[in-house]
Protein backbone atom coordinates (compact mmCIF):
# COMPACT_ATOMS: atom_id res chain seq x y z
CA UNK A 1 0.00 0.00 0.00
CA UNK A 2 1.37 3.48 -0.98
CA UNK A 3 -0.27 7.12 -0.51
CA UNK A 4 -3.18 7.40 -2.17
CA UNK A 5 -4.36 4.36 -2.59
CA UNK A 6 -7.40 2.95 -2.34
CA UNK A 7 -8.67 1.14 0.59
CA UNK A 8 -11.63 -0.16 2.55
CA UNK A 9 -11.64 -0.99 5.96
CA UNK A 10 -12.61 -4.63 6.80
CA UNK A 11 -13.90 -4.14 10.48
CA UNK A 12 -15.77 -2.17 12.08
CA UNK A 13 -14.58 0.43 14.76
CA UNK A 14 -17.23 3.19 14.76
CA UNK A 15 -20.48 2.63 14.56
CA UNK A 16 -21.01 6.04 13.18
CA UNK A 17 -18.41 6.48 10.25
CA UNK A 18 -15.46 3.84 10.33
CA UNK A 19 -17.62 0.77 9.75
CA UNK A 20 -16.51 -2.76 7.52
CA UNK A 21 -16.77 -1.37 4.36
CA UNK A 22 -16.16 2.12 4.29
CA UNK A 23 -14.06 3.16 1.27
CA UNK A 24 -11.12 5.58 1.28
CA UNK A 25 -7.98 7.46 0.26
CA UNK A 26 -4.87 6.94 2.25
CA UNK A 27 -2.86 10.21 3.22
CA UNK A 28 -0.31 9.29 5.56
CA UNK A 29 1.08 5.48 6.49
CA UNK A 30 2.92 6.21 10.32
CA UNK A 31 3.91 3.17 12.39
CA UNK A 32 0.96 2.71 14.67
CA UNK A 33 -1.86 4.58 12.70
CA UNK A 34 -3.02 5.04 8.73
CA UNK A 35 -4.31 8.81 8.05
CA UNK A 36 -6.78 8.09 5.56
CA UNK A 37 -10.22 10.39 3.78
CA UNK A 38 -13.26 8.59 3.34
CA UNK A 39 -14.48 8.62 0.12
CA UNK A 40 -17.92 6.89 0.47
CA UNK A 41 -20.94 7.20 2.61
CA UNK A 42 -21.82 10.37 4.49
CA UNK A 43 -18.59 11.00 6.17
CA UNK A 44 -17.24 11.45 2.83
CA UNK A 45 -14.03 13.81 2.79
CA UNK A 46 -13.97 13.44 6.29
CA UNK A 47 -10.21 13.13 7.34
CA UNK A 48 -9.93 9.84 9.99
CA UNK A 49 -7.33 7.65 12.03
CA UNK A 50 -7.37 3.78 11.58
CA UNK A 51 -5.18 2.06 14.19
CA UNK A 52 -3.45 -0.96 13.96
CA UNK A 53 -5.63 -3.66 15.76
CA UNK A 54 -3.68 -6.71 17.44
CA UNK A 55 -4.48 -9.96 16.33
CA UNK A 56 -3.81 -12.79 18.77
CA UNK A 57 -4.15 -16.49 17.89
CA UNK A 58 -4.72 -18.47 20.58
CA UNK A 59 -5.17 -21.98 17.66
CA UNK A 60 -1.70 -22.85 18.15
CA UNK A 61 0.49 -24.10 20.98
CA UNK A 62 1.62 -20.88 21.74
CA UNK A 63 0.33 -17.20 21.85
CA UNK A 64 0.95 -15.44 18.65
CA UNK A 65 -0.07 -11.80 18.66
CA UNK A 66 0.49 -9.24 15.87
CA UNK A 67 -0.81 -5.86 14.85
CA UNK A 68 -2.13 -5.43 11.52
CA UNK A 69 -3.82 -2.61 9.95
CA UNK A 70 -7.50 -3.85 9.58
CA UNK A 71 -8.00 -2.73 5.63
CA UNK A 72 -7.32 -3.84 2.18
CA UNK A 73 -6.65 -2.27 -1.35
CA UNK A 74 -10.25 -1.97 -2.67
CA UNK A 75 -10.09 -1.57 -6.47
CA UNK A 76 -12.79 -3.49 -6.76
CA UNK A 77 -15.72 -4.62 -4.32
CA UNK A 78 -18.82 -6.66 -4.57
CA UNK A 79 -22.06 -5.71 -5.18
CA UNK A 80 -22.80 -6.56 -1.67
CA UNK A 81 -19.80 -4.37 -0.56
CA UNK A 82 -21.24 -1.36 -2.34
CA UNK A 83 -24.68 -1.50 -1.23
CA UNK A 84 -25.75 1.74 -0.19
CA UNK A 85 -22.91 4.01 -1.66
CA UNK A 86 -23.43 6.50 -4.31
CA UNK A 87 -20.33 6.16 -6.81
CA UNK A 88 -19.24 8.34 -9.42
CA UNK A 89 -18.55 5.27 -11.70
CA UNK A 90 -19.32 1.67 -11.51
CA UNK A 91 -18.51 -1.35 -13.56
CA UNK A 92 -20.28 -4.76 -13.35
CA UNK A 93 -18.91 -7.77 -14.56
CA UNK A 94 -21.32 -9.87 -14.89
CA UNK A 95 -19.47 -13.12 -16.58
CA UNK A 96 -20.46 -14.92 -13.85
CA UNK A 97 -24.26 -13.88 -13.14
CA UNK A 98 -25.82 -12.57 -10.63
CA UNK A 99 -27.05 -14.42 -7.62
CA UNK A 100 -30.36 -12.95 -7.77
CA UNK A 101 -31.96 -9.81 -10.10
CA UNK A 102 -31.79 -7.70 -6.92
CA UNK A 103 -28.16 -7.69 -7.06
CA UNK A 104 -27.83 -6.86 -10.74
CA UNK A 105 -30.63 -3.74 -9.95
CA UNK A 106 -28.78 -2.61 -7.00
CA UNK A 107 -25.22 -2.82 -8.43
CA UNK A 108 -26.40 -0.77 -11.42
CA UNK A 109 -28.17 1.63 -9.24
CA UNK A 110 -24.77 2.68 -7.63
CA UNK A 111 -24.18 5.11 -10.17
CA UNK A 112 -26.07 8.94 -10.60
CA UNK A 113 -25.31 8.83 -14.41
CA UNK A 114 -25.89 5.88 -16.85
CA UNK A 115 -23.40 7.41 -19.41
CA UNK A 116 -20.63 6.29 -16.24
CA UNK A 117 -21.87 2.50 -16.04
CA UNK A 118 -19.45 -0.06 -17.76
CA UNK A 119 -20.89 -3.97 -17.89
CA UNK A 120 -18.56 -6.75 -18.84
CA UNK A 121 -20.71 -9.81 -20.18
CA UNK A 122 -19.97 -12.53 -22.66
CA UNK A 123 -23.51 -11.64 -24.55
CA UNK A 124 -23.30 -9.97 -27.96
CA UNK A 125 -27.18 -9.22 -26.72
CA UNK A 126 -27.84 -5.49 -26.07
CA UNK A 127 -30.72 -4.41 -23.62
CA UNK A 128 -32.17 -1.57 -22.34
CA UNK A 129 -32.18 -1.45 -18.33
Amino acid sequence: MKIGSSIMLLRNLDAHSLCNGTGFVAKAIMRHQLEATIVTGNMMCENVFIPRIPLISYDLPFQFKRLQFRVKLSFAMSINKAQGQSLKVVGLNLLQPCFSPGQLYDGCSRVGDEENLYILSDKLERHSI
